[in-house]
C-alpha cells in the first residue's frame, strides 16, 4: 500500500524532521518574504504537505500523524488559550466579538442548509456537519475535536480534510482580495484600509509585518517550564474528567444523548477548563511568556499534517460533493457576515476578519491582520477568534446531534 512512497510509514524520526521542519520554514517563508506573507505560513504549511504526500515523497498514512493528532494538538489547545480571559475579550473587543458571534451564527446556518440538500446523497454526512461547524467556528483544532466525539471514520475525515483545506485555502485568497474590490469599496466603511495606504510602512527594510508581529519577547526557562507543564496538567485532568462524565451520564435519549456529547468530549472540558483558569487566573496564566508562541508552532505542525491526506485523486473521487457541502457552509457564512455587517454598519475590515476566524480560526485571521497592516485589530481577532475554539467545540456538538435526529 506504501510501497509507493519515498518515505515509509514507519520512518519516525525522518517523518517528524519533515513535519517540524517545513512548519519551521513555512514561519521563516511568512516571516521573510512578503508574497508568503500575504498568503501565510499556514497555507504554505499545508501546500507543502500537499505536494510531498502527492508526488509520493511522504505517506499519506502514518503513526506519526495520529501521534500528531493525539498530543501535539490537545497540547497546542491550552496554550493558545492562556490569554482567553472572558472578562478582558468582552471588554477589549467586545464589538468585533458580536459580528464574529453572527458570523458563527452564518455558519450554522450554512451546515444546516447543506445537510437538508446533500443528506441523501452523503452518508453520515452529519459527522461531517459537525466536524466542519467546529472547523468553521473555531478551527482545525475543533475539527479533530468533532472528527473524535463523533467516531468519524478515518477515510470520511480525511475526505473531509481534504475538502474543508481546499474551500479554506480558496476562500482566504477571496478574503484576501476583498479589499481591493470597488464593489466592497463602496458599500462598506474601511478605515483601516484607508489608514494603511495613506501612511508608509514602519517596519524595518526586508522585515515583513508577520516578523514584526512575532518579534523577539523576553522568555525565561520558568516561562517555558510553566507553558508546557500547565499545558499537559490541563489535557491529562481534562481527559480524566471528560472520561467519568462520560461514563455516569445516562444515553438512550436527546437529552441525555446532548449532555453526554457534551460533558463527555475532552476537547469541550479541555477548553472549558483553560478558559475559567485564563479568566479567574489571569494573573497567571496571562504572565506566561512564550505560550502563544510555542501554541502556533504546533499547529503550524498541524497544519502540515491536515494538508498530507488532500491528494488529488481523493478529491477527484471521494470529495466533490463535501466539497460542495463545505462550499455551501463557507458562502452562507460570508453572506450572513456581509449582510448584517452592512446592516450594523461594522466595518470591512471587521467583516473580512470575523469571517476568517471562523472558517481559519484565530491564527490565520491574526495572520491576516498583520499581512494587511491592521495593527488595531489584531489582538481583537486573536481574543475573539480565541473564543472561537471554546464556542466552537459547544456548537460542533450541539448541531452533529441535531443533525442525527433530522
Amino acid at each position: 500500500m506504501f510501497s509507493g512512497t519515498l518515505i515509509s510509514p514507519d520512518s519516525t524520526w525522518i517523518l517528524w524532521a519533515i513535519l517540524t521542519g517545513w512548519a519551521a520554514v513555512s514561519i521563516w517563508l511568512e516571516q521573510k518574504y512578503s508574497w508568503a506573507s500575504k498568503i501565510t505560513g499556514a497555507i504554505i504549511a499545508l501546500i507543502g504537505a500537499m505536494i510531498l504526500a502527492n508526488l509520493g515523497v511522504i505517506p499519506t498514512d502514518s503513526p506519526v500523524y495520529d501521534q500528531v493528532w493525539g498530543y501535539v494538538v490537545p497540547l497546542a489547545i491550552p496554550l493558545l488559550l492562556f490569554n482567553a480571559n472572558i472578562k478582558k475579550i468582552w471588554k477589549e473587543s467586545g464589538r468585533i466579538l458580536i459580528i464574529y458571534l453572527i458570523s458563527s451564527v452564518g455558519t450554522m446556518i450554512g451546515a444546516f442548509v447543506g445537510f437538508l440538500l446533500l443528506k441523501d446523497v452523503v452518508p453520515s454526512l452529519y459527522k461531517v456537519g459537525a466536524m466542519m461547524a467546529g472547523s468553521y467556528i473555531g478551527g482545525g483544532v475543533n475539527f479533530v475535536a468533532m472528527a473524535d466525539a463523533f467516531d468519524a471514520p478515518g477515510e470520511l475525515v480525511s475526505a473531509a480534510v481534504v475538502a474543508d483545506n481546499l474551500l479554506m485555502a480558496l476562500y482566504f485568497f477571496v478574503l484576501i482580495a476583498i479589499p481591493s474590490m470597488t464593489f466592497f469599496r463602496k458599500h462598506f466603511k474601511h478605515p483601516y484600509i484607508d489608514e494603511m495606504e495613506s501612511q508608509v510602512a514602519t517596519t524595518k527594510e526586508g522585515e515583513t509585518q508577520a516578523a514584526s508581529y512575532w518579534g523577539r519577547k523576553e522568555i525565561s526557562l520558568k516561562d517555558i517550564a510553566f507553558a508546557i507543564g500547565s499545558s499537559f496538567i490541563i489535557v491529562a485532568v481534562s481527559r480524566e474528567i471528560a472520561g467519568l462524565l462520560g461514563s455516569i451520564i445516562p444515553t438512550g435519549n436527546f437529552i441525555g444523548n446532548l449532555f453526554n456529547g457534551l460533558l463527555g468530549n475532552q476537547y469541550l472540558i479541555m477548553t472549558t477548563l483553560t478558559m475559567l483558569l485564563a479568566t479567574y487566573a489571569h494573573n497567571f496564566f496571562g504572565k506566561i511568556s512564550g505560550a502563544q508562541e510555542i501554541g502556533t508552532y504546533l499547529i503550524y505542525i498541524f497544519f502540515v499534517v491536515i494538508g498530507v491526506p488532500a491528494s488529488i485523486p481523493v478529491i477527484l473521487s471521494k470529495s466533490p460533493l463535501l466539497l460542495v457541502f463545505s462550499a455551501i457552509m463557507v458562502l452562507v457564512n460570508m453572506a450572513v457576515t456581509l449582510i448584517f455587517a452592512k446592516l450594523l454598519k461594522f466595518n470591512l475590515e471587521e467583516a473580512i476578519l470575523a469571517s476568517n476566524a471562523n472558517i481559519g480560526g484565530p491564527t490565520t485571521a491574526a495572520a491576516m491582520a498583520i499581512a494587511k497592516g491592521w495593527t488595531a485589530l489584531i489582538v481583537p481577532i486573536l481574543l475573539v477568534g480565541t473564543l472561537g475554539y471554546v464556542i466552537g467545540n459547544y456548537f460542533g456538538i450541539f448541531m452533529g446531534n441535531i443533525l442525527q435526529m433530522l
